[in-house]
Formats: C-alpha cells, structure tokens, sequence
C-alpha cells in the first residue's frame, strides 16, 4: 500500500496524568494549561499556541448559550408546526433527545481521547482504518468547516429578521426587505468580528452573563405565558397531530418535522473545538457538553411544552405577519410594546450564540488551515501572538458570513439553501467520526489512548446508537416541509451537500493530496509504513 493510506498504530504512550498534580499550571508564553493538557497535546504533536482563557463554568456557559435549545424552539419550530404541529413538536423532540443523547456521549469521549480544536476530521484521522484515515478526514474537515460556516452565517440572518419583526409589530405599515436583512446581517457579523478579535480574553466573562440571562429569560417568558396567554386543552397539545405538509401519512409528516428538533439539539461539539483554549481540556470539555446537554435538553422540554400550549390556532400563528409564530403567541398574551420587549429576549441570547459560534467555526477552520486542508493554510492558521487568537480564521468567517449575505438580495430561498448545509454536513461528521471510534473499539481496543472520561464497557452501544442515529438525521434531513414541491419549498441541502462533496474531491486531487497529511501523522506511537 502507498505512504499515504497506510498509516498504522502501535500501543500509545498513556499521556502522563498525574491525579495529584494534573491541575498545576505551568507559565510558559502562554499561561493556564495544566499538566494534563501539556501531555494531551505532547501526544497529538500539536504547539500550544492559544491562551487557555475557559474554566469549568464558561466552557458550560459557552455550550450551552451556542446551543441555545429553548431559543431555537421559541423561533425555528415552523417546520415542525407545520409537519406534526404542537404534539409532534413535543414527542419529536423527546426522542431526538434520547437519541441525539448516544451521539453527545460518544463525542464527548473522543473529545477526551483527543481534545483538540480540529475535532471530528482529526478524531477521524486518529481513528479510522488506515486505508481511508486521509482521504476520510480530509472530506469530514471539509464538511465540518463548511456546516460551520454555514452556521455560523445563519446567526447574524436570525438576528436581523428577529429586530424587523420587532419593527413589524410596532409599525404594522412597515414591509421588511431583502436587503434591510443583509445589511442588519452586516451590521452584526462587525460587531461579532470585533468582539471576538479584541474582546476575546473577556469572552469566558461575557458567556457566564449570558448563561445567567439564558435561565432568566427562560423564566420570565414561561411565567409571562401561564399567567397571561390563553392556553389549548392537555388533550389537543399532546395528543393531536397535524399534516398541512401534504405528505401521504402523518407518520411521515412527523419525520419530515422532526427536523426542527433536531436543530434544537445539535452542535454539542462545540467546546471541543474550544478544546485547546480550555484549561484542563481532557475532564473539562466532556463534563461541559454533558451538563450543557443535560440542563439544555430540561429546559427545551419545559419550555416546548409550554409554548405548544400557548399555540390555540396553528394556522393563525403559522401566518403572522412577521413569519414568526412565537411573535403571534406573545400578541396573545401582551401589548405591541410588551412584544417587543419579550422578542427582545430571544435576540439577544441568539446574537450571543451568534457571537459563539463564530468562535468555535473559526477554531475549528483555523485547526483544518493548521493541519493544511484548506487553500491559503499558511495565512488562515496563523496565530496573532499579541491577541494570542486565530485572528485571521476569525476574519475569514466573517468575511464568508458577508459574501452568503448578498445573497439573500437576491434570493432569499438561495441563501436558506446555503445555511440549510448546516445540518445535513454536521451529521456526516458524526456518523463518520463516531464510526471511525467504533472501528477502532472493535478491531483494536488497545490502540485507543487513555482519557480521563470514559465511556467504558458502554462504548460499543452508545457507539452504534451514535451511528445508527446520525444517519437517520442526516437521511431525513434531506426532505422539503411540504408536498407538492415548489423551487420556494425544495430542500437544497442535497444540492448544497453535493456541491461541496465535489469541491472537496476536486481540491483533494488538485492540492490536497500532496499537501495534506492529516493529524495522524504526528500522533505519538504513529508511524507510517
């Protein structure tokens, strides 16, 4: 077999932990990372080169507010009303979280086997049969970047058309644009871009504001809808299901509208590509994808049940004039101003996930520009040493986030179709980096390095449920809302998802073969043959 895909493991050195003394800092050029975290990155041949800035509580924090699961039900759950309505909104998202649940667990463990910013395509890398390490995570680096990005430009989106709603229930005359949302877009994607050059030390701060912001805005809307919103009976918001989507069954219906639940669930790999600005990176990444998992998914089923109750006429709300149906519910319940106010919660929380996420998709392409998967490697993986951030990474987000904005003048279905490559690409990294940690279970157990969070005698289970659930997603997310398709109805994530994969396999041959060798390599107890 060629130098290239033959690429074989003997036993890993275990990283040198030392329970007594792992948490001891060591004050280098850059200060904070422990004993464990210097042996972790000793073994995956990698330079320390970020200040590690998180502790316990803001990598919480920083987890939690990017997944934002109650925020993302309050205002991306039309799909879901539309195919299945209140009750398939609950029941879909009871067993997505159980099932999204196998695929948080078997992340997490690779995040302490291997906690580095590159995440799947290096667990990919790391863990795949040696025939395919190079090519696999070559293509897993591409998707996640791209579902990264994708995502990451569909935060500032969100936050613009949040504030025209706003605009729209106080000035009902008031028509909002297509380019009045890509200018908004603009607008937040600078303020992120400055926050997160020069505010980057002061983010850990800023993400334990906001997770105490998180829980009380929580609060004050599910009082504000008890109290004050009239409510369906238990029977109609549990038991009645509807298919306005047209589809031939409400069983399929229910799959189709599935979807918004699982955007409620994912990206809980977003510490880990915060791995290596994560003080204590091995025990703390883990533990914070787990409790952001655990105290988002109790929130998001709380909040779920008692927004669905506030849902008295599907259509009505499904068709306010703002094209939010949370909008219709707080109108039901407050006045104009009292809207706003309330709408003004969301907003917020979401242009903080927005700030988040823009630092974890910048990480995460500032890792795969490290490792040379990207063109321009050199210039994207650069690390400013004065601001000690990926400043150039940040920048080339950024800058992706404004270029997809002009889109939405001219179409606004073309720009939904470029974000929609958020979900179906993120599934595609989990299914093949989960199974690549699986293979390597199976096959060669021995060859798996030591963490300090284990999945244990559990590990093949959850595994294969980790697998066999990420395909299911990433099968179903592929559907459009309704039937008879129209070009404004048409889910182009399939185009968007071959698009990329060619690019990927054209760039793979022009230049990523020669230039890309994959983490793997500088591995300690790699070694190629």
């Amino acid at each position: 077999m060629s130098k290239d895909t033959q690429i074989e493991t003997s036993v890993p050195k275990s990283p040198s932990y030392d329970d007594e003394n792992h948490g001891e800092e060591y004050h280098d050029s850059v200060r904070g990372y422990t004993r464990a975290d210097r042996a972790d990155m000793l073994r995956m041949g990698k330079v320390q080169e970020l200040r590690r800035n998180y502790r316990p509580l803001s990598a919480l924090a920083f987890t939690v507010i990017l997944q934002g699961t109650w925020e993302v039900l309050l205002t991306a759950t039309s799909q879901g009303l539309i195919d299945g309505g209140p009750a398939g909104l609950i029941w879909s998202f009871v067993w997505t979280w159980f099932g999204f649940s196998t695929v948080m667990l078997s992340l997490a463990e690779m995040a302490s086997m291997a906690p580095t910013a590159g995440g799947q395509y290096h667990w990919v890398s790391e863990f795949a049969p040696p025939t395919i390490q190079k090519p696999a995570s070559y293509f897993i680096g591409w998707m996640s970047t791209l579902s990264w990005q994708a995502g990451t430009a569909s935060g500032p989106f969100l936050v613009g058309t949040l504030i025209q709603s706003s605009a729209v229930v106080m000035y009902p005359d008031y028509s909002p644009t297509n380019w009045q949302g890509t200018l908004m877009v603009i607008a937040v994607t600078i303020l992120v871009w400055v926050s997160n050059l020069w505010g980057a030390r002061m983010m850990p701060m800023f993400q334990n504001i906001m997770l105490v912001v998180h829980v009380f805005g929580f609060l004050t809307i599910i009082i504000i809808f008890w109290v004050l919103s009239p409510r369906a009976s238990a029977e109609v918001t549990f038991t009645q299901f509807t298919n306005s989507g047209g589809w031939s069954t409400t069983g399929l219906a229910l799959m189709v509208g599935q979807l918004s639940a699982i955007y409620a669930c994912i990206c809980s790999d977003s510490a880990a590509h915060m791995a290596e600005e994560i003080k204590d990176a091995g025990k703390t990444v883990p533990r914070a994808m787990i409790g952001a998992y655990l105290m988002n998914g109790a929130l998001g089923i709380i909040f779920l049940i008692s927004y669905m109750f506030m849902i008295t006429d599907v259509e009505a709300a499904l068709d306010d004039a703002t094209g939010y149906p949370h909008i219709w519910v707080f109108s039901q319940a407050v006045s104009a101003g009292g809207v706003v106010a309330l709408n003004a919660i969301p907003t917020v929380l979401i242009f903080a996930g927005t700030l988040t996420f823009n630092l974890s998709t910048s990480r995460q392409t500032w890792a795969f520009a490290r490792d040379r998967g990207l063109p321009f490697s050199n210039w994207i993986g650069h690390v400013d040493q004065k601001l000690q951030v990926p400043a150039n990474a940040v920048t080339v987000t950024c800058l992706i986030t404004i270029v997809l904005s002009f889109i939405n003048i001219g179409s606004d279905v073309a720009f939904n179709a470029i974000i929609s490559l958020n979900v179906v690409a993120l599934m595609i990294t989990y299914v093949v980096s989960i199974g690549a940690v699986l293979y390597r279970r199976v096959r060669h157990p021995e060859l798996l390095p030591a963490c300090r969070w284990s999945l244990g005698q559990w590990g093949v289970p959850i595994n294969i449920g980790g697998v066999l659930y990420s395909f299911h997603a990433f099968f179903w997310c592929f559907w459009p809302e309704g039937t008879p398709v129209a070009v404004e109805s048409f889910n182009w994530a399939v185009v968007m998802f071959v698009g990329v994969f060619v690019l990927s396999l054209v760039d793979y041959v022009i230049r990523g073969r020669k230039q890309y060798k994959g983490p793997v390599v500088l591995v300690e107890g790699f070694k190629g043959q």
